[in-house]
């Protein structure tokens, strides 16, 4: 009898005791997500951390993370979180205030190579075409009843950014975040999915066969004249890209001046190494089943979604006009890189291209619209900050 109590002593104090349906579910999707992560190899690097945040945060009594921490009426009470909050709140407090965002771009811009878009400034054409999705869910998003801020943060959802998708959505839409950051950093590490369909369905076998001449090679002055002119020009015209662009560029700046090899070092890899585990697990960690398994949050996701598609046709189709106005120079396919997913979605269409001729190369030339795409996203992000926010 005695072993009997202890038992159900122990059921009782146990979590499974305590779980609800909601984070049964929430369990089941972060295994998924794992598998997806793990096995298919679906850029684990992003996906593995955050469905790993996703389990943790759903397992009953864990306290690991407290989401009415962050949702109080009377505003966030950092020192609350600090005396009273699990570790991934304290991780959390990196993703609140922005400095994963912008940390994040540092490592991005010291890990980036802007000599395909140098040597071929074309390709920001194709970057720029592919911010189409961004606008479209903006406008959708306002029409189906969310503020104006509310859906400039959800179709910022479309760049495929999630560190700009993040640093957005803190200061327009604090809100929304959990759904808008899952959806954000899901989407980055499904594109080996969610594009190629859509790749083939809006070009033809002969355009994806098509053969592109090597680049011109860029030198070493112009590329580190570029970030200093970018940053200067750009956050100039646009203040509100200072903290994405500026911390871009200065990266960068590190990688192609040659004289602060030990802090490129830094920020490529041991940065970038720390930044991705935390932002990923405190990212993964905000999908509560209780919070997030409702209408809105779905509907974020599926707008998610439809911005993220309408970035890919939106490159894809400028690709084709391309194409057709060079007479065939243009391999449409790079088009769909113009989304700011570095460097996942020029992989993407170098996988597509060899599929259609197992002799195209098209890496190299995908990584220009690439790269601007991580820059078009920036600077969307800071003209819809500039519209929208306080």
């Amino acid at each position: 009898m005695e072993v009997l109590q202890t038992v159900g002593a122990l059921f009782t104090s146990s979590g499974l005791a305590s779980m609800t349906w909601q984070q049964g579910v929430m369990i089941l999707v972060a295994f998924v997500l794992l598998y997806l992560a793990i096995v298919k190899k679906y850029e684990p690097l992003l996906l593995l951390p955050i469905s790993f945040g996703m389990l943790l945060t759903n397992l009953p009594i864990s306290g690991l993370y407290h989401p009415e921490l962050w949702n109080a009426a009377e505003g966030i009470s950092y020192s609350d979180v600090l005396h009273h909050g699990g570790l991934i709140d304290i991780f959390y407090i990196g993703v609140k205030t922005g400095i994963y965002p912008t940390l994040m771009f540092l490592a991005i811009g010291a890990m980036t190579d802007f000599g395909p878009m140098i040597a071929n400034p074309s390709s920001m054409l194709l970057g720029a075409a592919a911010q189409l999705g961004v606008f479209t869910c903006f406008f959708g998003a306002n029409l189906l009843g969310f503020t104006p801020q509310e859906a400039a943060s959800i179709g910022i959802i479309g760049g495929a950014d999630g560190p700009t998708a993040i640093f957005v959505t803190t200061k327009l839409a604090p809100h929304l975040l959990p759904a808008i950051a899952v959806a954000a950093y899901s989407y980055m590490a499904l594109i080996p999915i969610i594009q190629p369909p859509i790749m083939r369905l809006l070009t033809t076998q002969k355009e994806r066969e098509i053969k592109m001449v090597q680049l011109r090679k860029v030198s070493q002055t112009e590329k580190i004249i570029f970030p200093i002119m970018v940053a200067t020009l750009a956050i100039l015209f646009l203040p509100d890209t200072a903290s994405l662009l500026g911390m871009l560029m200065l990266g960068n700046l590190f990688k192609e001046s040659g004289v602060v090899d030990r802090l490129s070092d830094t920020a490529q890899n041991n940065l970038c190494n720390i930044i991705t585990i935390l932002l990923g697990l405190s990212v993964g960690a905000t999908a509560v089943g209780a919070n997030f398994l409702r209408t809105e949050t779905l509907l974020i996701i599926a707008l998610g979604l439809i911005a993220f598609c309408f970035s890919t046709v939106g490159g894809l189709l400028f690709g084709k006009l391309m194409c057709v106005i060079t007479k065939g120079k243009i391999n449409p396919l790079i088009g769909s890189a113009g989304v700011s997913a570095v460097p996942m979605a020029a992989r993407v269409s170098q996988v597509e291209g060899q599929k259609a001729n197992p002799s195209n190369f098209l890496l190299m030339h995908a990584m220009g619209p690439n790269v601007s795409g991580v820059i078009g996203s920036a600077v969307a992000a800071g003209f819809l900050l500039k519209i929208f926010g306080a």
